[in-house]
């Protein structure tokens, strides 16, 4: 059992780099898009899309498929290469990130298909978006579950805690929020914009089990995951700690 434990770690560890790789061919190729934040986020994505979300590549559209919404669109080439690494998207593909015409926009978009839930380009939307999805969930007796990649600047956004506040008041258990806590946004370091913090006791308050992570740690985000699936009462927000160009030493932080 420990090997086959260990082995599954493994891949998860490779499907990250390999996220890195993309990434960074990906952004090089065109000289536009989210390098650092890309990187930063890849064993989010890792875990996500290798071991957390139930899918059918063969059925995209299957009505009990987990949903999973990007509301970080900074994050969109990290998307973009785990859809593919997942077996979602052809690889080949990636060579139109950001080209006149392409689906594979600087901003995921819907006009990728099935594969993209929403747009949403506009920060603080997504967990809006996802309260709605596992409300409607709810009510016609599906086990799919809605994960949500929210940015730390996002819970800035009022939007952002109405929905927060909604899904704990309905204790909407099949709704997962992962945060990708890089401590930075555009204008940049979080703190020097709004202090955020106490963030889990903020979650808390309004009714969420909140779960602090290192987001780089394969085995604790994969913990976390359990602990958000076993909980039958609260939706889950999972607070992952992350460095921006992680994996690239002159880029990291």
């Amino acid at each position: 059992v420990l090997e086959v434990l260990l082995g599954l770690l493994v891949q998860r560890r490779r499907f990250a780099l390999a996220l890195r790789r993309h990434v960074v061919r990906m952004v090089a190729r065109i000289g536009q898009g989210y390098v650092q934040q890309g990187l930063g986020a890849a064993e989010l994505f890792a875990t996500l899309y290798c071991a957390e979300l139930r899918f059918d590549p063969a059925h995209p559209d299957w009505p009990d498929r987990d949903r999973f919404l990007l509301s970080t669109a900074h994050n969109s080439a990290a998307f973009h290469a785990a859809l593919a690494e997942a077996g979602l998207l052809d690889p080949a593909a990636l060579d139109t990130y950001c080209v006149d015409g392409s689906p594979l926009e600087v901003n995921v978009s819907e006009r990728l298909g099935p594969l993209v839930e929403a747009t949403l380009g506009s920060l603080g939307q997504g967990l809006s978006v996802g309260l709605g999805m596992a409300i409607a969930a709810r009510r016609r007796g599906s086990g799919s579950r809605v994960y949500v990649l929210l940015g730390e600047g996002e819970m800035q956004e009022g939007q952002t805690w109405e929905a927060a506040m909604a899904a704990g008041s309905l204790g909407l258990a099949n709704l997962c929020a992962v945060v990708d806590g890089n401590g930075m946004q555009v204008e940049g370091h979080v703190d020097r914009v709004l202090r955020m913090e106490p963030v889990a006791a903020k979650w808390r308050a309004f009714g969420w089990q909140a779960i602090e992570v290192d987001g780089h740690d394969v085995g604790a985000l994969l913990a976390a995951y359990d602990r958000a699936r076993a909980d039958r009462e609260a939706p889950t927000v999972v607070l992952a700690r992350t460095l921006v160009g992680k994996g690239v030493d002159f880029l990291e932080g």
